[in-house]
């Protein structure tokens, strides 16, 4: 019971949200690609390659938000080559999100040597610090988990919170859910069909690219080979098991950042298991996860299915 108690604790809470972020913006990437009707399980690669650009960028201009601005970019472009091949000449979605994710794995390895001569990791670049908001760190119990964190963690909790007004509140968000759902009815009642698919792709790309920056300019400063670690997955999981809703996603974005802090707290304290043990309890958690809710969570009727019209 002590060493539970010496497990969990704020600390543990804080690290929870920290290593959830990344995992967030996947999640919510992926609804809104999925949400319109295209699968997309292109998120790992694409925060990879948010995540070295990210790093490119801050490392020339010494400005890590510009490396922000430019992983979004990269991401969004990267989608949008997803989008024109599944959406305009109807490829096979999951061939080409495999394409995307081998292209976002072997990439920026060629690209550290040519640009820094090394191999496996960049140098360290400048980073995003660190915002203490002044008001919220001063409550208990929620100060020393909320009231200090990087700039992207509280975006992420506000992208939750906008997604779901946006999917369920706006007019605009219930286009989006009807082309998942019926695309030629939706295509009858004058919504483009096309146009949203593409625009929500890229929007997708746009957001994991943002996961991707916070992970080598949020927390590492510094770019690593294959640094995301699966982080896409997850938040694809994530996004299963919260039934394609932000909330729920974010729920489970948070259960799987909490196995990650816990598994390292433990290794920590030097709890007697062994660590490759430990290592690999996020990834089970997903796997029961994915497996436990993939055929309760409903998914959007038309994902995955080309549209062609009449």
């Amino acid at each position: 019971m002590n060493l539970l108690s010496q497990l969990i604790d704020l600390s543990l809470l804080a690290a929870t949200l920290r290593l959830a972020t990344p995992i967030i913006y996947a999640a919510i990437g992926g609804l809104f690609s999925e949400r319109s009707g295209v699968m997309n399980i292109a998120l790992e690669g694409i925060m990879l390659i948010g995540a070295f650009v990210a790093v490119v960028v801050s490392f020339f201009t010494n400005d890590p938000w510009l490396g922000v601005l430019a992983a979004m970019i990269a991401g969004g472009l990267t989608a949008a080559i997803h989008a024109v091949v599944c959406i305009k000449f109807k490829a096979d979605q999951i061939v080409s999100a495999t394409g995307i994710n081998i292209l976002g794995a072997g990439l920026p390895g060629f690209l550290l040597v040519r640009i820094w001569g090394q191999y496996g990791m960049s140098p360290l670049v400048p980073g995003l610090s660190t915002v203490r908001l002044p008001l919220l760190s001063d409550v208990p119990i929620v100060g020393p988990v909320l009231g200090s964190q990087n700039p992207l963690v509280y975006v992420a909790l506000l992208l939750v919170l906008i997604s779901h007004i946006f999917f369920f509140w706006t007019p605009l968000g219930l286009r989006i859910r009807a082309v998942g759902e019926h695309p030629r009815a939706a295509d009858t009642a004058g919504i483009d069909v096309f146009k949203l698919r593409y625009a929500c792709v890229i929007t997708s790309g746009v957001l994991a690219g943002i996961g991707g920056a916070y992970l080598s300019v949020g927390q590492l400063s510094q770019f690593s080979q294959l640094m995301t670690q699966g982080r896409g997955f997850m938040g694809l999981a994530a996004m299963i098991f919260g039934n394609w809703k932000p909330v729920g996603a974010l729920i489970a974005c948070l259960l799987f950042g909490f196995a990650d802090a816990l598994q390292m707290s433990a290794q920590a304290m030097g709890v007697p298991l062994p660590p490759e043990f430990l290592q690999m309890v996020p990834y089970v958690l997903t796997l029961i996860a994915v497996t436990g809710f993939i055929g309760r969570a409903i998914a959007p009727a038309a994902i995955g299915r080309p549209y062609e019209k009449d």
